[in-house]
């Protein structure tokens, strides 16, 4: 990757930072050689700040750090693009960009999978997820198991709302089983893509 940092003043290129994601433009900053080895080393994004004179890593007085994914530079080799998952709010007014949207992806199961990660983050006594969570993997992995029996057997019935409602009680638990690993439905979309992708060419 050979970055033109001459072309700007002080060295410095801008840096555009994504969500890997939703790839919502979340913020930009600039780096310098120096914050660009330490993000690939770190595997948190590091700018050089204008303002300090000196390197910052995002989120290290908050720990709402940007889990580095991907670094990308554009035709002109003077800027980058910054793929990141954020661990938080971007923006330090609270907002989740620099430019007060919302990062979220469009429709109920990526909503559905933030409120998932919220209960795991942040336990409610009350919750049904945060009790899954409480109890296991193993716990957890036993519901998918139990609720893929239930489908199969209202598979071989006549009763569609039964058969509708088990698909949906299996697809919840498996995206509960998804954060517990550490994963989103995205990463399995895009499997599912790169599949599609070698057969078709």
């Amino acid at each position: 990757m050979e970055i033109n940092f001459s072309k700007y003043i002080d060295g410095l290129v801008p840096a555009i930072v994504q969500d890997e994601q939703t790839n919502k433009v979340l913020m930009l900053g600039f780096m310098n050689q120096e914050a660009l080895d330490k993000s690939r080393s770190l595997g948190r994004v590091t700018f050089f700040s204008r303002t300090r004179k000196r390197l910052w890593t995002k989120g290290e007085e908050t720990g709402h750090f940007l889990i580095l994914k991907e670094i990308k530079l554009d035709c002109d080799q003077d800027t980058l693009l910054i793929k990141a998952t954020p661990l938080g709010p971007v923006c330090h007014t609270g907002a989740d960009t620099c430019w007060n949207e919302k990062n979220e992806m469009p429709g109920f199961l990526n909503k559905l999978e933030l409120i998932i990660r919220d209960r795991k983050n942040n336990p409610e006594p009350n919750s049904y997820i945060s009790g899954l969570f409480k109890k296991g993997i193993n716990k957890m992995a036993q519901k998918v198991g139990e609720e893929a029996v239930e489908l199969v057997i209202e598979a071989k019935d006549t009763n569609e709302n039964l058969f509708v409602n088990e698909a949906a009680d299996l697809l919840f638990h498996y995206l509960i089983l998804l954060e517990a690993r550490g994963h989103n439905l995205n990463e399995v979309t895009n499997v599912l893509q790169s599949r599609h992708d070698k057969k078709s060419a």
